[in-house]
C-alpha cells in the first residue's frame, strides 16, 4: 500500500493554513498542524482527526529551539514530509517609517523572514536526503510591490520572494521544487491583526470588494502539490477580480 504523503503547515489555526488544513484532510493525506495557539491547535486537530491523519505541534516560529525541538520530536512515521507550506505571517501596524514600532517591526520581520528560514532549516535537510519534496512559501502582493506605510511588511515579503527564487536554485540539484503563492486582498484575519482587533477598521479594508478566500488560496496549494513530478510552479500571483495592484482596487462593482 503507497503511503499517503504528508504535508507540514505553518500557522494552521486560521485564515489559509487552517483552509489548507481542510482541503488536504479532506483529500486523504496526512496533515501535520502547527502554530503557537495551543487551544485553537488542539480544537482544531480534533475535528479534523480521523485515526492518523493529523498531527499537531505547537510551537512559535520565531523561536529556533522550538522549532527544532518541535520537528525533531516527531514520530518515525511523521518524519518523511512532502511538502511544506510557510504559511505564518503578519503584519503588524500600518505607519509611516518615521512612526513606526519597533516592536512591530522585529515581530514582522522576526515571523515572515527568520521565522520561515527556521522551519525551512529545520525541515529540508530531510527532503535533500529523500531526493524530493516540495516547499510553498506564502508571500504577498505587497513582495511585488511597495505601497504607503506598508514598508516594513512589504520589506518582509520582499525577502520571501527572494528566499523562494534563492531556494529553487540551491535546491535545483535535489529534486525538490520551491514554489511562491503571492496572494493580494483577502479576507481572513490578515487585517484584524494588522489592526490589533479593531474590527471595524478592518472591515473597511474589504469594503465594495469581494476578496479572496482562505479556501481559495487553498485550492491554489492543492494545485501546485499534485502537478506531475517535472512541473513546478515558481510564482503565483492572484489577486480578487477587483484588484489590479495595491492602490487599484474597484469597489462596489
Amino acid at each position: 500500500m503507497t503511503q499517503r504523503p504528508i504535508l507540514l503547515i505553518t500557522g494552521a489555526t486560521s485564515g489559509f493554513g487552517e483552509a489548507t488544513a481542510r482541503r488536504f484532510v479532506a483529500e486523504g493525506w496526512r496533515v501535520i498542524i502547527t502554530g503557537r495557539r495551543k487551544e485553537r491547535l488542539a480544537a482544531l486537530a480534533n475535528e479534523l482527526r480521523n485515526g492518523d491523519n493529523v498531527h499537531a505541534l505547537c510551537f512559535d516560529v520565531r523561536d529556533n529551539a522550538a522549532v527544532e525541538r518541535a520537528i525533531g520530536s516527531l514520530p518515525e512515521a511523521w518524519r518523511a514530509i512532502d511538502v511544506l507550506l510557510n504559511n505564518a505571517g503578519l503584519a503588524a501596524s500600518l505607519d509611516p517609517v518615521q512612526e513606526g514600532n519597533l516592536d512591530d517591526w522585529n515581530r514582522m520581520l522576526d515571523t515572515n523572514v527568520k521565522g520561515l528560514l527556521q522551519v525551512t532549516r529545520a525541515v529540508v535537510p530531510g527532503m535533500v536526503a529523500r531526493k524530493s519534496g516540495h516547499i510553498i512559501n506564502i508571500g504577498s502582493t505587497a513582495g511585488k510591490e511597495v505601497y504607503p506605510k506598508g514598508n516594513v511588511y512589504c520589506a518582509s515579503k520582499h525577502a520571501v520572494d527572494a528566499l523562494t527564487k534563492g531556494f529553487r536554485q540551491d535546491l535545483l540539484p535535489h529534486g525538490i521544487k520551491v514554489t511562491q503563492i503571492a496572494p493580494g486582498m483577502a479576507e481572513t484575519e490578515f487585517s484584524l491583526v494588522r489592526f490589533a482587533g479593531d474590527a471595524d477598521r478592518a472591515k473597511q479594508v474589504y469594503a465594495g470588494v469581494q476578496a479572496l478566500t482562505g479556501d481559495d488560496i487553498a485550492n491554489l496549494v492543492w494545485f501546485a502539490a499534485t502537478l506531475p513530478p517535472h512541473v513546478c510552479i515558481n510564482d503565483l500571483v492572484v489577486t480578487p477580480t477587483a484588484q489590479a495592484n495595491s492602490a487599484t482596487v474597484f469597489r462596489g462593482g
